[in-house]
């Protein structure tokens, strides 16, 4: 059960607080993501009324709508529909908690079997602003009791709550139906439920994880932090396999990011989601991109702009200050220098020349250009789509072309170049004539 029904009112904004991006895909997803590399079976999403967005997003994973916004407890109850007769053991998650590790999840999993009830824990020497959770001798867990209310002595215990929960399936919702709201707030603790447990006899054990699993995010603050977590985390994993970061720090990867090994990446490049880089390619600086596959041996940018759709193929070179969008370059094919190349197909060993621009839009349609293989456009040519222009044909510099061209044939499409002997001079003279 992930509990995502809180609408994040300090983070100020229409959106909900677990659909803001971290590592460009939405902060519940990574929860999602957590939970399936460990095994967990099936997932329920909690979500409040008119949170369509929320539902659209973690589809296929069923949701339950908590009516009225009346505590932890109470949201974990929504799922009872959906799960009241699972057997099995049941993990209820903070939706802004997307640092838990799968593997942190199984040990959870193995506490909870001792006695059917485990609680995350984290040991620090600062736990400010943290629940502690209050064990007896037999280090069993008696209840969590939240920073404010913490007693002088309280405060210097180093075992915090992390906010996560395993639970046995037959015992949740028949204790999660005995939870009080006889408090200040009015609301339902899911903390409540160790005393409740204790009625029956069932001690509350703990697993702990590390403190960093622990971080939720509730502000625009707290967001940027977490992102710096986790930028951290996906660098040193590229690199563990093999990629080489000239400037780590300066370099910012989606969750999705994958590398082959031997990929080199300078400073300052940016990954948006759905990029694949092939073994052997270079990144050059103050490169973006964006939904692009790469393939191996390849050079790009530096400052290069790929764009959604994009394919590039083996030993292809994309250089300076270029822009691809919903394009494939083919093996072997380049253009190096200051050029647009928007819905086209490069065929293999092309060569673009530099200042080439694809005119891809006609004000209402995108349209289609193919450029076969072994074939050199010039210079500063504009290729006005939709054309075909052959394999091994040559555009001549300065070209606007507007037909189809031909296997092997020259294309110009620019005015005849007039020459007129001396006239710069005659010209010169005329006009100093008229100086003061």
């Amino acid at each position: 059960i992930i509990l995502a029904a809180g609408k994040g009112t300090r983070m100020k904004s229409s959106l909900p607080k677990v659909l803001h991006p971290l590592a460009n895909i939405p902060i519940i997803s990574h929860v999602i993501d957590s939970c399936k590399t460990a095994g967990i079976q099936d997932t329920v999403v909690i979500v409040a009324p008119g949170m369509s967005d929320v539902t659209d997003v973690v589809k296929p994973i069923a949701t339950a709508t908590q009516l009225k916004p009346l505590g932890t407890g109470d949201a974990a109850k929504a799922a009872k529909n959906i799960l009241n007769n699972y057997k099995g053991y049941i993990f209820i998650l903070n939706g802004d908690l997307p640092f838990v590790k799968p593997e942190t999840l199984n040990k959870l999993h193995d506490m909870a079997q001792e006695t059917g009830l485990a609680i995350l824990g984290f040991e620090t020497d600062t736990p400010y602003g943290y629940g502690r959770l209050i064990t007896d001798d037999n280090k069993y867990v008696t209840h969590i009791v939240e920073e404010k209310d913490c007693t002088e002595d309280q405060r210097n215990i180093k075992l915090g709550n992390a906010g996560a929960y395993c639970i046995k399936g037959e015992y949740l919702f028949k204790w999660l139906d005995q939870l009080s709201n006889n408090n200040a707030q009015g609301e339902y603790y899911l903390t409540d439920i160790i005393s409740i447990a204790a009625k029956d006899g069932v001690a509350s054990t703990y697993a702990l994880g590390e403190i960093t699993e622990t971080v939720g995010i509730n502000s625009r603050a707290q967001l940027a932090e977490a992102e710096k977590i986790l930028q951290q985390r996906l660098r040193l994993a590229a690199m563990d396999n093999g990629v080489t970061m000239v400037d780590p720090d300066t370099v910012y990867l989606s969750a999705d990011t994958k590398f082959g090994n031997d990929v080199v990446i300078e400073p300052n490049v940016f990954f948006g989601p759905g990029v694949t880089v092939g073994q052997g390619t270079v990144i050059h600086a103050f490169t973006h991109l964006e939904g692009v596959v790469i393939g191996k041996n390849s050079f790009v940018g530096p400052f290069a702009r790929l764009r959604p759709k994009t394919k590039i193929g083996d030993n292809v070179s994309v250089g300076n200050f270029i822009e691809v969008n919903r394009s494939e370059f083919k093996d072997g094919s380049k253009s190096k220098h200051v050029s647009y190349i928007g819905d086209a197909s490069i065929g293999e060993k092309t060569n673009i020349g530099a200042g080439t621009v694809i005119a891809n839009y006609d004000g209402f349609n995108k349209l289609n250009t193919i450029i076969g293989q072994d074939t050199f456009i010039g210079s500063n040519s504009t290729i006005i789509s939709p054309v075909t222009i052959g394999d091994g044909a040559i555009i001549a510099a300065g070209s606007t072309i507007t037909n189809n061209v031909k296997s092997n044939d020259l294309a110009v499409g620019r005015a005849k170049q007039v020459v007129s002997e001396g006239w710069a001079v005659a010209y010169r003279e005329r006009k100093n004539k008229g100086k003061v």
